[in-house]
């Protein structure tokens, strides 16, 4: 039999199984789906449970199978990478000007987080992850939002038990009852507004037009004109010699750290491991640049917030201007619970539980000087 026919039967078949009865009577093709072939295709996850396969996941494994399917495109912490989207963080931004739109932040259901997983990911190998894979997947990312602890295993049985934060956040579109009856009367044409239109206010004084932080309209570019009336300063104008200061002490902020006793080296170790949990986003050693995070090097000791080039969160610039130094108590409690330490951190990293794993992470990174 040839290709084509093969091809040409096939299309029949499907058009049959799909065909309800209104078609088969209108064309004389097809039959009415059988129960069994719509449950085949039937395969959505809903809120209350319905459709989910027996299975379960744990967060250590979906680190793992995040890691080798996922964090290409939406980093190691889920933090997001290039255009690719962002799935954890944003807690509490669905206010402002630019919410973070995240699993954590944004959706509603845990059905749609493990539906869209199971059904389309990962991008270009979709319906590749096993049903246990998924809930390990939903499960690392609910950890990575904070939602549960780093032993929380997800199945079918607990599923339903899980509340989004944003739940009651969206309700029914009533658009059509609210709305579109205002839109279904005969258009006005003509001297539809009494007199001459004007324009009386602009939408940027309204406050409908977002604003960066230095007042410009969001995504505007600055205006780089330079006012006639400024003038270059004459390169040959003579420098005023300023008087010179009195003596002063140094201020705490100004007063040298005493420098971290030297590391054991097991310790050490352990923490060069435990490590690669923060590497997606925080570098270190010599040539190392500010990427998703600030640079490390020479943190443990010294003063938050004063890495060079770096845009630090409002939460962390505050703190760091209140005399917040990095000292081994303030990284066991940072390290600990992000977002406990520091309401509105950027860093979505959910923490390290484990007390030994975050004493040997500040062992390793108090190796790197400045």
């Amino acid at each position: 039999m040839s290709r084509s026919r093969n091809l040409l039967l096939g299309s029949a078949l499907t058009f049959s199984v799909l065909a309800g009865p209104a078609v088969a009577e209108k064309l004389g093709l097809g039959r009415e789906a059988l129960p069994e072939e719509i449950e085949a295709w039937d395969v959505a996850v809903l809120p209350d449970g319905t459709g989910l396969p027996e299975g379960s996941g744990d967060v250590a494994t979906g680190e793992e199978v995040f890691a080798e399917k996922c964090a290409a495109c939406h980093g190691e912490f889920a933090e997001g990478l290039d255009s690719w989207p962002v799935l954890a963080g944003g807690e509490g931004s669905l206010t402002d000007p630019r919410p973070v739109k995240t699993v954590g932040s944004y959706w509603p259901y845990l059905s749609t987080v493990f539906d869209y997983v199971h059904r389309s990911m990962p991008f270009g190998a979709a319906q590749t992850v096993t049903a246990d894979e998924t809930y390990a997947i939903t499960a690392f990312l609910l950890y990575s939002n904070g939602l549960v602890e780093d032993d929380f295993v997800l199945s079918k049985d607990n599923f339903t038990e899980i509340k989004m934060p944003n739940a009651e956040g969206f309700y029914p579109d009533d658009r059509p009852e609210t709305e579109y009856v205002k839109f279904r009367t005969e258009p006005c044409m003509a001297d539809c507004v009494p007199g001459t239109p004007e324009i009386t206010k602009r939408a940027v004084d309204l406050n409908v037009t977002p604003e960066d932080p230095d007042g410009r309209p969001a995504g505007s570019l600055p205006d780089l004109r330079v006012p006639a009336a400024v003038q270059p300063v004459a390169a040959e104008a003579e420098a005023v010699e300023a008087p010179a200061e009195p003596a002063t002490e140094p201020t705490a902020a100004e007063a040298p750290v005493a420098e971290p006793a030297a590391a054991d080296p097991a310790l050490v170790a352990a923490g060069e491991k435990v490590f690669k949990k923060c590497a997606a986003c925080h570098k270190l050693g010599e040539g190392a640049k500010n990427g998703t995070g600030p640079v490390l090097n020479g943190i443990v000791g010294h003063a938050a917030g004063a890495v060079d080039g770096f845009k630090y969160s409002k939460p962390l610039a505050d703190m760091a201007a209140g005399g917040l130094v990095w000292d081994d108590a303030a990284l066991q409690a940072f390290l600990e619970n992000p977002k406990g330490f520091m309401k509105g951190t950027k860093m979505s990293f959910a923490g390290l539980k484990k007390p030994e794993d975050r004493a040997a992470v500040i062992a390793y990174l108090s190796t790197f000087g400045k």
